[in-house]
This record gives structure tokens, sequence and C-alpha cells, in this order.
């Protein structure tokens, strides 16, 4: 059941008393309940998206949530259909990708350059690489391959890689007239070495796996990823990347794990099993000791001062715990436990809205649903309630183990960030970059407000 914005807080009590009653039926032990709970859960994401009807823009949520999420949203559904074989919402999905292209055949669409970072950008590339690597249909005709748009967004990402602070380094901002150009964030980065890697991983191609290599060790170098892999926000460039915003979100630790893991299933070296250990082990400060194996995000889940972005990180970490397990079997025994828990309390807790079966925020709650509605509230217990079904699907393939997305080693190369001319940049579009550049820079200088070291 969908709820606009405006009247968040006052279902919040209303979903409280319905927490008694209702929930989505999970049994972990049985596929077709975790498949009837995946689909509901799946249903329930659907309603927030508004980018098919007339009028309307594909690919883009709603008010107040931004762009970026909408990608990480259709990478949700690519992989429901994927773990479930449920095949209604391609249509959607394939719509909005292939409107999200943009100019450079690299998701930079004109709407949303005035806002552009490289995060934003990589949540739709990773959403393509997942395309790719679980055969969801190619388009044809003149459109690129899901495989060469994730190569075009790696290209362009690789070209912006700075080495005129902090000796190299992807800004969070591609513009200059971005607020946040000079933050240099472990997300940005992140998930260009999860690009790069699973870019390796599919094609082989050497130069992917130099620059996976090249990202994590300049992060930990400069100490945005600590010796025993916890991932912290990001840094300013303009102090030469010397001080660290230490606060942890899941989905740092997720768009690692995940790459990581790609590398160690090519290379099947001790180096990348010791690093991946010890990213898992490292996301043991995102899981509660009161419930045990339950996720939560640490930062701002239990002082309620988690943002609409920040409410759908836990997805990542279970979308990529997922993959791991799928890519490292060995990594089954550390991963699935916390999975099954998180996706019993998760479930237990989609108790709300008229249909009783809609996602709140906090699963450490005992089955008390919190009253926080949302796109990423709701992909967040899809996607760790569908990772239980890895075992119905076979692993993410690549151009000599199955793989049918067309390779462009060469898309998006040679496309320059020219200055681009606006009509007057509003308060409204530097809103989001604005509010959070605000934050993450107060954090820099004053102390982060949470932090593990």
């Amino acid at each position: 059941m969908k709820f606009s914005s405006s009247t968040l807080g006052a279902l919040g009590a209303s979903a409280l008393l319905a927490s008694s009653a209702g929930a989505i039926e999970l049994n972990i032990d049985d596929k077709n309940s975790i498949k009837d709970a995946a689909k509901t859960m799946a249903a329930g994401l659907r309603e927030w998206y508004t980018g098919d009807k007339p009028g309307d823009t594909p690919g883009n949520l709603p008010d107040p949530y931004y762009w970026w999420e909408c990608g990480a949203m259709f990478n949700a559904f690519i992989e429901y259909w994927y773990y479930t074989g449920d095949d209604q919402y391609n249509d959607i999905t394939t719509q909005a990708m292939v409107h999200q292209i943009g100019d450079y055949n690299a998701f930079m669409p004109p709407n949303q350059t005035k806002t552009l970072g490289n995060d934003d950008q990589a949540f739709w590339g990773m959403a393509a690489m997942s395309a790719a690597e679980v055969k969801f249909p190619d388009v044809g005709g003149d459109t690129p391959s899901w495989l060469s748009l994730a190569q075009a967004v790696f290209n362009t990402q690789a070209a912006r890689w700075d080495k005129q602070a902090c000796g190299g380094g992807l800004k969070w901002q591609i513009f200059t007239f971005n607020n946040g150009y000079n933050y240099k964030n472990t997300i940005s980065n992140g998930c260009f070495f999860n690009i790069a890697a699973r870019l390796f991983k599919y094609t082989g191609n050497q130069t992917y796996a130099d620059w996976a290599a090249k990202t994590w060790d300049w992060e930990l170098d400069i100490g945005l990823m600590s010796k025993d892999f916890h991932y912290f926000d990001g840094t300013d460039d303009k102090i030469n990347c010397s001080e660290i915003n230490h606060i942890q979100w899941t989905y740092n630790a997720g768009v690692h794990m995940a790459g990581a893991a790609a590398l160690w299933n090519v290379t099947e070296s001790e180096e990348w099993k010791a690093k991946l250990t010890g990213i898992i082990n490292g996301t043991e400060v995102f899981f509660s000791k009161d419930a045990p194996n339950v996720m939560f995000e640490v930062a701002c889940e239990q002082n309620g001062k988690c943002d609409f972005d920040q409410r759908s990180f836990k997805a990542y970490l279970a979308r990529w715990m997922g993959y791991t397990m799928k890519v490292a079997p060995w990594t089954r025994e550390l991963i699935m436990p916390k999975i099954q828990a998180s996706a019993q309390a998760a479930a237990k807790q989609c108790n709300a809205g008229e249909d009783q079966t809609t996602c709140g925020l906090r699963w450490t709650n005992n089955g008390a649903n919190d009253g926080s509605f949302g796109p990423g509230e709701q992909m967040a217990a899809l996607e760790v309630t569908q990772a239980l079904l890895l075992d119905e699907v076979s692993g993410p393939v690549g151009q000599k183990t199955g793989g049918v997305s067309q390779s462009n080693p060469n898309a998006g190369a040679g496309v320059q960030d020219k200055p681009i001319t606006f009509n007057d940049i509003t308060t409204g579009d530097k809103a989001g970059a604005g509010f959070l550049t605000t934050l993450v820079l107060l954090g820099i200088i004053g102390g982060a407000w949470w932090m593990v070291s």
C-alpha cells in the first residue's frame, strides 16, 4: 500500500496499531513461501513508482526520492526476476533504464546533470551490470547492451580519476558547479570498484582488475577503509584528505563486499579471500546484539535520524551479501545466518497499511512496525528476502560462461565532461547534494556524531 510523503507521519501511530496483526508470512525453509513473500514485497515496492504513468518520466521516483534510488530500485526488480522468474516488472524496468541512458550512453541524462554525482551514475551502472550478469533480456537494435552501458559508466568514471589532490580518487560530484565537488566519498569510489571488479569477472579484461586494485589501495591509503575493514563516509580534498568523516553506512560495506567476491571468484587467491573475509567480519557493526543477526543502519536507525536515502541502504548490503554467497560459496556459513535472521525479522514487521503488508525501517522491533514507509524500506525487505533464493538460480554469467550481452570496451570512452551552460540552478536543484554535503563536512570539521574506529 503506497503512502504519500505528506501522510507518513500521520500514519505512524496507525501502523504501530496494525503491528499486532497481519504481516507477511515467511518460512525460510520453504522456497514457495520465500517467493510468495518476495512477490508481496515487490508489489509494495511497485506501488511507489509512478514513472510509467502518462505525463511522468520513466526512471524517476516521485519527490522526495532522488534519481539514483530509482536506479537501485530497478536493480532490485532485475534481481527479483532472476530469483523468482516472475517477469511482471520487466517491461517497466526496461522502459526506465532505456529512458535514462542519456546522451553518452552512460546514464548521464540531461534531466539529471545539474545534480549528477558519480555515485548516482554508478547505481544505474550497477543495475546494468546486474542485468548483463543474470541475462536480463537486452533490448537490441540500436539500444546499447546492458554490458556496454556498465562499460560506459566505468570508462567515463575512470577518466575522472582525480590526482590534483589526495593522490587520486573520484570526487562525489561530477561537475564543478555542484555542491560537494570537493568531497571524495567512499560510495562513489566503492561503486567504481564494484563495477570494475564485476567487469573483470564478466570479460576477463585485466584493465578492469587493475583499476579495481588501484581504487582499493587508494581508499586504504587515504583512510576511507580501515585495516580492519570498516568503511567510512568520505573526506575533503580541500584539506588533501587529511581528515576522515568516520560515519559508517551499510551500503559502503556492501559494494566493496561484492567487488571483493568477484575478484576472488576469478583469481581464487588467498589475498582476496582474506580481504573478503575481513569485509564480512567488519559488517558485524551492522547486526544487532539485542536481536541477534538482524541488520540495522547503525548510524541513524535507532536514533530516528535516517533520511530518505539512508532508509534504503540496507537493501544494498543485503543484495551484495546474496551475490557474495553465490560467487564465493565458502562465505555462506558466514553470511547466511545473518540473511535468514534479517529476512525473518523484516517480514514480521511488514504489517502496516490497509493490506497489512507494508514494510517499515526497523527490523529489530520484534515485529512492531515503526511507521517509516517508502521505496527504501520496501526495497530493503525485498532484497534480504529474495537473497534466500540463491540456491534456485545459477551464478552470474560471463562472456565465457553463458553471457549474451555484447561487450563494447570503448563505450563512453573519450567523453569529456565539458562545462555545461544552464539556466540558473535553483535551490531545489541543489537541495539534496547541498544538505548532505553540509552534514558530512560538519562531521569532518566538528567530529562525527557516530563512529567506529
